[in-house]
């Protein structure tokens, strides 16, 4: 079995307001963090800590790294080896390098990366955002991930990744039901197109929109998580989603448990991703 405790968008930083609302309490970010980081050792004690991106809400290169590393060393305190995905706001004034070296990291390989764990293949993304253009997947990154998948054809798949590769409607959401072209991958298609054919994929997870979201294409499950501190209310003073997800995985399937504001729980028999 593999087991992941997962965040996302914990955005430490200054306070962000979204239409004249605040929409981020970023202030509750470290108490937050750390009482995610207190359940992981304390009562999960999961495999790894994964953290899918958007430590910081962007300032400057200073308060980001500053930031960045006081958000990994309160998740580092769970006590457990901990994973990341770059967001695009870690990477609006942090060097991919600084980051490589915030999680540990000696090459000067790119951000993505893949590992195996617990007889899993664990595949990490690193999306790209050009501010209000695209979000990308760069076509490297692409022929990466299908020899990598080519060479773990007999292997279960765990994705990470920032942004979403999958089709959602944002008709609801606060952020983006204008601007799916900035939280959707550009090459969702390609992408899943490659993960279908691998035909062993059991999840794949990200974060960014700020929304718990559940979609299932090609029999595989694409999980949105919602941020960890996402204001659930309309305006100030506001209370946090909190939220933060458990998933365990193994020969027989996927089990999901959202905790937060806005829990969930989910459950995937292994090739039996369509029901829910």
């Amino acid at each position: 079995m593999l087991t992941l405790g997962v965040v996302t968008d914990e955005h430490f930083g200054a306070e962000a307001t979204f239409g004249g609302k605040l929409r981020k309490l970023t202030a509750e970010a470290p108490a937050l963090a750390q009482a995610f980081a207190d359940r992981m050792r304390e009562e999960v004690r999961p495999d790894f800590v994964v953290n899918l991106g958007d430590c910081v809400e962007d300032e400057s290169h200073d308060l980001d790294l500053e930031r960045y590393l006081r958000c990994l060393a309160i998740l580092r305190s769970a006590g457990r080896p901990l994973v990341n995905v770059a967001g695009n706001h870690d990477r609006i004034h942090l060097r991919d390098d600084e980051l490589r070296h915030a999680w540990g990291r000696t090459d000067d390989h790119a951000l993505h990366r893949s590992f195996d764990a617990h007889g899993f293949h664990v595949v990490v993304l690193a999306t790209a955002e050009e501010k209000d253009v695209a979000v990308t997947l760069d076509e490297a990154q692409l022929r990466w991930l299908e020899a990598d998948l080519r060479e773990h054809a007999h292997s279960p798949v765990v994705v990470l990744m920032h942004h979403s590769a999958a089709d959602q409607d944002l008709r609801d959401n606060r952020w983006f039901s204008r601007a799916p072209h900035l939280c959707l991958v550009q090459q969702r298609r390609p992408l899943r197109a490659l993960l279908e054919a691998h035909g062993d994929v059991r999840l794949v997870l990200n974060g960014h929109l700020h929304w718990n979201h559940l979609a299932v294409i090609g029999g595989i499950p694409y999980l949105t998580l919602q941020s960890l501190i996402e204001n659930v209310d309309d305006d100030a003073p506001g209370r946090p989603a909190a939220a933060h997800a458990v998933v365990e995985l193994d020969e027989h399937g996927t089990g999901i448990r959202i905790a937060g504001s806005h829990p969930m729980q989910l459950q995937f028999p292994r090739g039996s991703a369509g029901s829910v």
